[in-house]
């Protein structure tokens, strides 16, 4: 089950909570994983930063913490998103808003079935992921970009 929180936060309009739970469940099936309890909560930077602080003892913004409970191949937890950060991230980059909301998201579901993100080959494979899913998933009016 995913439950979608929003902690002083309005989701963008282009997101549907039934496609967004919809996605993530088959992004977890298509990694050969179940989906027992998922949480997405969408916050701003401040209210992350303040998580970030006080349980990975790191003293900046991010855009996306994720707290893994999972017991493989049973995938749970909590994904903590910042949409000020999104937001940042999509202006910097020259992305759609859309298109790096996804990214993101299935950035910390990609954690929760196993994916690492320190080495620099782990890097290559969290981003290729993140790309078939974003084109799997996102519209093909964000992906024109």
């Amino acid at each position: 089950m995913t439950t979608i929180i929003n902690l002083g936060v309005k989701l963008p309009s282009f997101v549907s909570k039934r496609d967004l739970k919809q996605a993530v469940k088959n992004l977890v099936l298509n990694e050969g994983k179940s989906l027992r309890d998922l949480s997405i909560v969408f916050t701003d930077d401040d209210y992350l930063l303040e998580v970030n602080k006080q349980y990975l003892n790191h003293d900046y913004f991010t855009d996306v913490i994720t707290f893994d409970y999972s017991n493989h191949p049973e995938v749970s937890g909590d994904i903590m998103i910042s949409l000020d950060r999104v937001e940042d991230n999509a202006l910097s980059m020259n992305l759609a808003y859309e298109q790096e909301f996804y990214r993101v998201v299935f950035h910390g579901v990609l954690h929760l079935c196993g994916y690492k993100d320190k080495s620099k080959d782990d890097i290559v494979i969290m981003r290729e992921k993140e790309d078939f899913y974003i084109q799997r998933f996102v519209s093909r009016e964000t992906n024109q970009f």
